[in-house]
């Protein structure tokens, strides 16, 4: 029996020296043996190449001046050979010269030394070289080895039954390994440890390639070794051990198949030559050995699933039952939630339907939706506006919510809140949404509960603007009245005789009456401009060329001329949908009221921008600003801080209604002293590529 042992140790490393000169080339091998290093010693090419024929070396120390073929052609000679290629060349030379170690290298040396060099210089460079090369070769090996394995992994894969297991490793091994025998044993019905083993797979690759069975194994001598449940690999170089039956080789190295702390069989490696037998060769002879283990292992695995395929279809029968009882279980969550749910697929196919969608004067029975496209189902719904929505989740993968109106079979309005909600399955598409989850809601207790807080809100409004009014018409309406009995006293008193005192006083009264008659015409023309229907007809509007109307229009009027106009407009920005007109009366009510807060002149700065959705329009003046407890009153009808006589309260309450239809809004930034801001923002339609 072999006996255990650690992989064999790395060869000595071996030098070859070429050199012409006798007594250079002796002492430089005595260097070296003294190192421990094995040398061969050559005067000249032809020489150095037949040691190198005949011999394995691992490096080479080569004088570039020789007769003949010199060192430098030479050492192209062995760059060129796919043998020496790799194998590290020193030149060591007489001269220190910078021609003769560009040479050197060029001619593919690795390394140049000058022969009047210290021992320890020449040494530790020989010493690196060889180290090197050591583990260039350790890596190729393990390449090679993680080159075998993956192929023999993927071999294993389909090696459903033992025999399988030894033939594919057998004959891996033979091949990876280039030995000249190769055997693989496996214990077949070999189960948990304690059962018996009723046989035995065995492959052998001969000399020559071939398939054998087990006639070339002593295998009774195999099998005692493998009842000694052996631990590690062993190698064996004495023929009364071998367990191959072939007369040639010199060295057997014997794997053990280890799985679950126990030996089920072997991998055998025959060699002809001790230095055949590497580390590299004994590492890819183990890690094959772990592999056949465990494909052994899983071809037992794989004879106990099929004499267990009945047990099998039983559980794959209870787990379908369970599926079935979970599918029924969430249709029955879904059919008792109290809004009408379905989902479809890409293909726009009802794949899912719920009993509140059933129901109602509007109901499908399931049966009969489930597999139709959804258009064909829907059809009391505009089939372009369900395309749109539907198209929208499918793409965006946002949730679609809109709300609609119904009729009952009473005939009393129905309002629903439809939301469509992408749903993706994980499938093989990723992220891409597969389903779109359709979800109606009835809210018509909500819709009819907030209309009427809506009706009670605009009755309020409208009580506060009859008060308004009241207020502010009586006021000059007074006026006009007390000088009306004015003028009627002086005349009853016959005071407009020739008197020019009398005249003048008579042109002051009748330009009050004037004054104040123009005020009661702007505050009902006020009134109009914010209780008439503003919905007119919207068009894609540049911002830009509203603002520049707007502030050509400011700087004609006469109170404008003690302030600055500034305006930046964002290039590229997007158009918005409305009325120009009504917008550029939004602008000229905020500058106006600018200019006002800004008696003794300033800025008014016209800003236009964009936050991706909304255009922005900012109004920045310099003035007097805005006190913070009249910040949440600024838009209410009537409300004003300006003096008696120049204001009504009701432009930036015209403001909000505008921007309000436009679906924007309107907010303001003050800071007393220093300025206010009011900022508009209306839906952007598209962005511009140009500017």
């Amino acid at each position: 029996m072999p006996a255990p042992s650690n992989h064999p140790p790395p060869p000595t490393g071996t030098l070859l020296v070429v050199d012409s000169d006798a007594e250079a080339r002796a002492a430089l091998s005595r260097i070296f043996e003294n190192e421990g290093l094995r040398v061969f010693a050559a005067g000249d090419a032809p020489e150095a190449l037949r040691l190198l024929h005949r011999e394995a070396c691992d490096l080479i120390v080569l004088d570039p001046e020789m007769p003949g073929i010199d060192g430098l052609a030479l050492c192209r000679v062995l760059r060129a050979q796919s043998a020496t290629k790799r194998m590290p060349i020193i030149i060591i030379s007489r001269r220190d010269e910078e021609e003769q170690k560009v040479g050197a290298f060029n001619a593919g040396a690795d390394d140049f030394v000058v022969k009047s060099a210290t021992t320890g210089e020449l040494l530790s460079r020989v010493n690196a070289h060889l180290d090197a090369a050591a583990r260039e070769s350790d890596l190729v090996g393990r390449n090679r080895e993680l080159s075998f394995l993956a192929d023999l992994g993927r071999g294993l894969l389909h090696a459903l039954e033992p025999l399988q297991v030894a033939r594919r490793v057998a004959g891996a091994t033979y091949e990876a390994a280039n030995a000249v025998v190769c055997a693989a044993f496996v214990e077949s019905g070999a189960g948990a440890a304690g059962e018996e083993r009723s046989g035995a797979a065995v492959c052998v690759f001969d000399r020559e390639g071939s398939a054998e069975g087990a006639a070339l194994l002593h295998l009774e001598r195999l099998r005692g070794w493998l009842g000694t449940n052996p631990l590690a690999a062993a190698v064996a170089d004495d023929p009364a051990q071998f367990f191959l039956r072939d007369a040639e080789h010199h060295v057997e190295y014997v794997a053990p198949l280890r799985f679950e702390r126990r030996a089920i069989g072997a991998l055998i490696a025959a060699f002809d030559r001790r230095e055949d037998c590497r580390e590299t060769e004994a590492r890819l002879i183990d890690a094959a050995a772990q592999q056949a283990a465990l494909a052994a292992h899983i071809s037992a695995l794989y004879e106990a699933a099929r004499s267990a395929s009945a047990s099998l279809a039983v559980e794959v029968e209870r787990r379908t039952a369970e599926a079935e009882a979970q599918r029924r279980f969430t249709e029955t969550i879904i059919d008792s939630l109290p809004v009408s749910l379905y989902a479809v697929d890409r293909d726009y196919r009802i794949v899912a339907w719920n009993r509140n969608r059933e129901l109602g004067g509007q109901g499908v029975p399931r049966g009969e939706a489930l597999g139709r496209n959804i258009f064909d189902v829907l059809t009391r719904q505009p089939r372009e506006t369900l395309e749109r929505e539907f198209s929208r989740a499918f793409e965006t993968g946002h949730i679609e919510r809109v709300e609609q109106e119904s009729v009952a079979a009473d005939g009393s309005p129905r309002h629903w809140l439809v939301s469509k909600i992408p749903m993706q399955t994980g499938s093989s598409d990723g992220d891409k949404v597969s389903h779109v989850i359709g979800v109606g809601e009835d809210i018509t207790e909500r819709v009819t509960a907030n209309r009427a807080v809506a009706r009670t809100e605009k009755l309020a409004a409208v009580g506060r603007l009859a008060a308004g009014v009241v207020h502010e018409i009586n006021n000059p309406l007074a006026t006009i009245a007390a000088c009306a009995e004015a003028l009627e006293s002086r005349v009853a008193e016959g005071a407009y005789g020739e008197s020019i005192g009398a005249v003048a006083d008579l042109s002051e009264y009748l330009a009050l009456i004037r004054s104040e008659a123009f005020r009661c015409k702007s505050i009902t023309n006020g009134l109009l401009d914010f209780s008439r229907n503003r919905a007119g007809e919207r068009v894609p509007i540049d911002v830009g060329h509203v603002i520049e109307a707007s502030v050509r229009l400011l700087q004609h009027q006469r109170r404008g001329r003690t302030v600055e106009f500034r305006v930046e407009s964002q290039s590229g920005l997007a158009r918005v949908a409305g009325d120009a007109g009504q917008l550029q009366q939004v602008l000229i009510i905020l500058a106006e009221n600018a200019i006002d807060a800004m008696p003794e002149g300033g800025t008014l700065h016209f800003r236009a921008g964009s936050d991706g959705s909304r255009v922005l329009v900012a109004v920045s003046d310099t003035g007097v600003g805005i006190a913070p407890e009249d910040l949440p009153r600024i838009f209410d009808p009537f409300f004003t801080t300006k003096e008696v006589g120049r204001g009504t309260g009701l432009g930036l309450a015209v403001c909000y209604g505008i921007v309000t239809e436009h679906d924007g809004r309107i907010s303001v930034e003050s800071t007393v002293g220093r300025g206010t801001t009011f900022t508009l923002a209306l839906p952007a339609l598209e962005s511009r590529a140009e500017g």
